[in-house]
């Protein structure tokens, strides 16, 4: 049994249409407050005010601490404990960054 396999061949047509009008580009009434927002995360201003904040205590805990007569363990395990928070806080500070992404102009030299 021979069979001869026909090549099929088909046209199809296809309609495109593309919509060419321009469109005006409205501001968004909040644009005010992504402005704001986008200069509070290039800054990173609530994470700086933690820190300073976390400094501030740190500060007057130590002072306290050192003006003891007689330090007990409890005593020092509190300042353990809030140096030890101070590590964890900056190294968050440090290994996150800003959560924008960066955009790169560049110039055609």
């Amino acid at each position: 049994m021979t069979e001869e396999v026909q090549a099929v061949k088909k046209k199809i047509e296809l309609e495109v249409e593309f919509d060419t009008t321009n469109k005006e580009d409205k501001e968004s009434r909040f644009q005010t407050l992504l402005d704001f927002a986008e200069v509070m995360d290039a800054y990173r201003i609530f994470p700086r005010i933690f820190i300073s904040v976390y400094m501030y205590i740190l500060i007057i805990t130590i002072q306290w601490f050192t003006e003891l007569p007689d330090p007990s363990a409890s005593q020092a395990g509190l300042i353990s404990v809030v140096v030890g928070a101070g590590a964890a806080w900056f190294g968050l500070y440090t290994s996150t960054g800003s959560a924008r992404n960066l955009k790169k102009l560049t110039t055609g030299k």
